[in-house]
């Protein structure tokens, strides 16, 4: 219980410090999925409406502001990050055959597998034409990294659970490339938004 506690002391801080860039944050991620195909619409704003907590682009603004200041790239990264995250969530739950997510129907469970994919894919092309309009070549690099290492996570996983032979290296590995790799690109990002160009990725 003590470390429930803390956590929720430690988020809500953490939450307090970037609370007007996330209100900017909010808006732009609605802005940016606006399309004109109803069934489109009608899926993302179901989707949005139960997102998580949004640790992803809070981090992004958090390293920002460690390492010099936000700025238009900063929000830029945020948007990336958390249009990627959702991505794989989308395309995850049809790989784990899902039918509820945060409590919810997922988004496959009710309007099948084949929108769910479709529209994991439109959020992740949505990212990357964001970053390529605005130049953030570096910012693309470090996503297609991830990616790669959340692909071969999820492959190696797969192919562990299968044989039923997972030991504690393997179980580190995969979360290390399924969920630490887009960790540490919403910090990378976010200190490059700021100016800092050495970084670990």
């Amino acid at each position: 219980m003590g470390t429930r506690i803390r956590y929720a002391k430690d988020f809500e801080a953490a939450r307090a410090l970037v609370a007007e860039p996330m209100k900017t944050f909010d808006r732009a991620f609605k802005a940016t999925l606006d399309s004109e195909v109803k069934l489109l619409n009608l899926i993302i704003h179901y989707m949005v409406r139960r997102r998580g907590k949004k640790w992803r682009p809070m981090l992004v603004f958090l390293t920002a502001g460690l390492n010099g200041g936000l700025t238009e790239a900063t929000h830029r990264g945020a948007l990336l990050v958390e249009l990627l995250h959702t991505a794989t969530l989308l395309h995850d739950d049809v790989v784990d055959e899902a039918s509820h997510r945060r409590g919810w129907f997922s988004i496959n469970a009710i309007w099948k597998n084949k929108a769910a994919v479709l529209v994991g894919d439109f959020l992740l092309s949505k990212g990357l034409l964001l970053a390529l309009k605005s130049g953030d070549y570096a910012f693309l690099k470090v996503i297609s990294q991830t990616v790669s290492e959340m692909s071969e996570g999820e492959l190696f996983q797969a192919q562990k659970t299968r044989r039923l032979n997972v030991s504690e290296a393997d179980y580190y590995r995969v979360i290390s490339q399924k969920t630490a790799s887009l960790l540490v690109a919403c910090c990378v990002i976010g200190a490059r938004s700021a100016g800092i160009t050495q970084t670990a990725v």
